[in-house]
């Protein structure tokens, strides 16, 4: 019995390991907070459509050329070491607009990007002793079109020399980045209605998380703002409703996708026949979307196997079969130890019974 107790009191300790052990690492970090150590000021030209717009709201006309210039200031004491680019505006998955990052893809109605017509003219890269500045400046080529709309792109600082911020236990050191981005939109003519399509509506991984996404196109170069939404998938076997989604505050770039993630969280995508109805609105118009589609059970499956939302359970699932392998282990420990027992009874019984 002592033994009994003595494996059962270490398998509830091992137990308490494996399940009170499983807490995420906290890093802790310490240090001040370093200045950005510079800043940009534009050249307002005259073309600006609103003088008190501090980017490029520019009116534009068919080949028009033109030279814009962004004074770089550094107010460190230190010499700064500043990157720019131009970037051409997008829509990202959480439905904003993106000026910072360089777009994966773009939507196929996009004739004319900020990038192409809008390029830096020398060193991309430039070095600003302390207290003193720089020009950078970029050459407008706008192409003889028809066009009218929007342009819409992003210039793009980033300080490339940053200090060392703060000191993190057991892990290197953290450098914090300084960027600003320009924000640049060049007007043709007249803006043309907003116009929105469903594209391609199907199960995905969205930053490794299972969802079904439905792409929205603005095929128009105006940027379309405000939009509210709401999202229906129903089963179109059992005409059940699988997901309800509401957002608010969404808005799209011109010429450009709207790639938007509908996440199931930890619950499993299921192969079958589905139904999305949509309904996106602003203060201007609605559009009303519906659209068939179709999760195989080999892409339910692959897409479940790959979520990182099915790790978690997985971890536990391993813990728990260790757990379970451990406990039958220690049976089979005390099985051998009762036989070993009840053999040298059986030994003892035999020899008084001589």
């Amino acid at each position: 019995m002592q033994v009994f107790k003595r494996v059962q009191l270490g398998l509830l300790l091992l137990l308490g390991l494996i399940f009170g052990g499983l807490k995420p690492a906290q890093a802790q970090a310490d240090g001040t907070q370093n200045n950005v150590g510079y800043n940009i000021t534009p050249v307002i030209p005259k073309n600006q459509i609103n003088k008190e717009n501090s980017f490029f709201d520019l009116k534009m006309k068919s080949g028009q050329t033109e030279t814009l210039k962004v004074r770089i200031n550094n107010i460190s004491n230190d010499d700064v070491t500043v990157k720019t680019a131009i970037h051409t505006a997008w829509t990202n998955p959480t439905g904003t607009i993106d000026y910072v990052n360089n777009a994966k893809y773009f939507d196929a109605s996009l004739r004319y990007k900020m990038s192409d017509i809008s390029r830096i003219q020398g060193k991309k890269t430039l070095t600003i002793p302390a207290g003193q500045s720089k020009v950078v400046t970029a050459d407008v080529k706008v192409p003889k079109t028809s066009m009218q709309g929007v342009i819409l792109g992003g210039w793009y600082f980033k300080r490339l020399d940053t200090k060392v911020t703060g000191k993190v236990k057991g892990a290197t050191n953290i450098k914090s980045e300084y960027s600003y981005v320009l924000g640049m939109k060049y007007s043709l003519g007249h803006a043309p209605a907003a116009v929105m399509t469903l594209g391609k509506v199907g199960a995905t991984l969205s930053n490794g998380h299972q969802a079904v996404t439905a792409n929205l196109r603005n095929t128009s170069a105006v940027i379309i703002p405000n939009l509210k939404m709401n999202t229906t998938i129903t089963n179109r076997d059992s005409n059940q409703t699988v997901m309800h989604m509401k957002e608010t505050n969404k808005q799209m770039a011109p010429n450009s996708v709207f790639k938007y993630p509908m996440l199931f969280g930890e619950k499993p995508l299921k192969a079958g026949n589905y139904h999305l109805h949509m309904v996106v609105k602003n203060t201007e118009r609605d559009w009303i979307f519906d659209r068939d589609f179709t999760i195989t059970k080999a892409q339910a499956d692959k897409l479940n196997h790959d979520s990182v939302d099915n790790q978690g359970l997985n971890i536990w699932l391993l813990i728990a079969l260790g757990a379970l392998a451990m406990l039958i282990l220690v049976l089979l420990i005390l099985l051998i130890i009762y036989l070993i027992r009840r053999r040298r009874r059986d030994d003892e019984d035999e020899d008084k019974a001589k």
